[in-house]
């Protein structure tokens, strides 16, 4: 039962034909491996959280799977510990400081059985209150008797609700139509007893005070920036996970980020931003002062070039979206249809359900989730995690190899003919988890120079007649709806668009632009991908809350691309001049 610690596993191979030495080195040998595994013993030794949580969920399953009229078959627990430190500066004062540290639960109840239990899709509403819970609180201190009453309180709660909705599952399975998809409800999974390193930062409060005020001075400069500023935002999230499968977790992650904002108004309006982000797991990984400065000034550079730009009227034509904002793309477009459940409910558009097997992407480009990797060619991947929200050991999942899809992101909600969780099940806390995304990596086996893929461009806009292209250097983000009432198309919000034209102009920065399109038709139109892969650090909101995500791709260049206007403000500029300041 035993997993020792990360850097404490001891790996020894003995040929037995090339042990040479007397019985006294032998001893020695055995005496120091012994001892080894001692220390990785007493390093992995669980936690005093981790005891009271098995202990009363032990109670509490004994008791609870006996009542009627829906027994209690399965019990969860998880306890998030979040000790967050957040610093922001702005024209070189300090603008905010807070230090927070709370511990949330999640009790996860399943009345009934595996096939059909309280957690099945009710159809013709949206459970409002299943997806949108007040966090519950819980001890900061490892007191036994705080923590026990509070997971027996919210277990009671939650058994009550739970037998109340298992009634209307089946209801509503008695007047509906016959589903699709008749998968089980819960899948069974092998326990895991995993205790891994303990999430710990250390931040010289004062020193990085001083570097935020000297980073945000350099906007003073610029009337024109209006709101500027430069914080550093460190987590240490430990989660505690223990279950009725005798599954037991203990694990943590580090998250530093540190963030550059500026902010102006055209003159007409509209509110223009431009912002970078450093994300890493150790605080000697964070950029050098110089590199940190350089890209404070590139941000201001651009933010007044948008201020200047032209607006783009709505467009389709050939464009490059260059690496980071093709992760956002996919990840946006691709990573949130592929989810698992998305696949099984009746009010999900389910783009790819019935393509396994099919070819959806070009046959050049492979797509794979991985949350076990913690980096990309020494860049921190935020999707990182070991295990997911409900204890499974997470996965390599290869979702498109060749264009072919063929398989989904899985939690324990099994799908037709994907019986199984891969890892992927995630949750905030005081949500239910679902099937999200991790690391999503985009993969080409057809890859030119980023100046050859630009000479391309011009190339497809003159076979098309097109005076210009456009090429995305960075999105913000984006938004996509995949349930059947609504239309189920994308937008993705650009921050950084130039315009290339076709008779050798200068690129032109321009501005008021917003993607949107339809999956299946935008991955028709991709032509070929640049060789400069990259990695786009955010998080995701969805029905499962909020939660840390990376994407990896090259820049691809597509034949097609849709641009409609972006919403513009009204106010107008500032009337008086900003105050002098040297």
């Amino acid at each position: 039962r035993f997993k020792p610690r990360e850097g404490l596993m001891l790996n020894l191979e003995i040929n037995s034909h090339k042990l040479k030495g007397s019985k006294r080195e032998m001893f020695l040998f055995l005496f120091l491996l012994v001892l080894l595994y001692s220390i990785s013993s007493f390093a992995a030794q669980e936690s005093p959280v981790l005891k009271v949580m098995e202990k009363e969920l032990s109670r509490c399953f004994s008791s609870l799977s006996q009542e009627k009229p829906a027994p209690l078959y399965f019990l969860s627990y998880e306890i998030t510990d979040i000790d967050r430190t957040t610093l922001s500066a702005s024209y070189g004062a300090i603008k905010s400081e807070d230090q927070d540290r709370s511990r949330f639960l999640d009790v996860d109840v399943r009345v009934g059985t595996p096939q059909l239990d309280n957690t099945h899709e009710i159809r013709g509403e949206f459970d409002f209150s299943r997806y949108f819970q007040e966090p519950v609180r819980i001890s900061l201190e490892d007191d036994e008797g705080a923590i026990r009453k509070r997971l027996w309180l919210e277990t009671e709660r939650r058994f009550k609700e739970a037998q109340e909705r298992y009634t209307k599952v089946l209801t509503n399975k008695a007047v509906k139509v016959a589903e699709e998809d008749t998968s089980r409800d819960f899948s069974a999974e092998n326990p895991q007893v995993f205790l891994g390193d303990k999430a710990q930062l250390k931040l010289d409060l004062l020193a990085w005070k001083e570097k935020l005020k000297k980073f945000s001075q350099a906007f003073k400069k610029y009337p024109e920036v209006y709101r500027s500023f430069v914080s550093l935002d460190l987590q240490r999230v430990n989660k505690y996970l223990v279950n009725s499968e005798k599954t037991k977790i203990e694990q943590g992650n580090n998250y530093i980020r540190l963030s550059l904002h500026c902010e102006t108004k055209a003159e007409d309006g509209m509110d223009l931003y431009r912002y970078e982000v450093f994300d890493v797991d150790k605080m000697e990984d964070l950029p050098s002062d110089e590199k940190i400065n350089q890209s404070i000034q590139v941000l201001i550079d651009e933010l007044l070039a948008l201020r200047k730009a032209p607006l783009v009227e709505p467009y389709t034509g050939p464009a490059i979206l260059m690496n980071r904002a093709s992760g956002v793309f996919f990840h946006e477009i691709f990573g949130h249809r592929v989810e698992g459940h998305r696949q099984k409910s009746e009010m999900e558009g389910q783009t790819f359900t019935k393509k396994v097997g099919q070819k959806i992407l070009p046959d050049f480009i492979s797509v794979y989730d991985d949350p076990s990797l913690g980096q990309y060619n020494k860049t921190f991947l935020r999707g990182y995690y070991e295990y997911d929200d409900e204890g499974v050991k997470s996965q390599k999942v290869t979702v498109v190899k060749n264009g072919v899809l063929e398989n989904f992101l899985m939690y324990r909600s099994p799908i037709k003919n994907f019986p199984q969780s891969n890892g992927h099940g995630r949750r905030e806390p005081a949500h239910p988890c679902v099937a999200r995304q991790g690391n999503l990596m985009v993969i080409s086996d057809k890859t030119v120079s980023y100046p050859r893929l630009r000479e391309l461009l011009i190339e497809e806009c003159k076979k098309q007649g097109k005076p210009f292209g456009l090429i995305f250097k960075d999105i913000a983000g984006g938004y996509t709806s995949t349930q059947r009432y609504g239309a189920q198309t994308f937008k993705v919000i650009p921050l950084f668009v130039y315009r290339v034209y076709t008779d050798g102009r200068p690129d032109e920065v321009v501005r008021g632009v917003d993607i949107v399109g339809t999956p299946l038709t935008s991955f028709s139109k991709i032509i070929l991908t640049g060789d400069d892969y990259a990695v786009f650090n955010g998080t995701c909101g969805a029905e499962s809350g909020m939660v840390p995500v990376s994407a990896v791709s090259p820049s691809i260049l597509v034949s097609e691309i849709e641009v409609e206007k972006k919403f513009k403000q009204q106010d107008r500029p500032p009337i008086l001049p900003p105050p002098a300041h040297q």
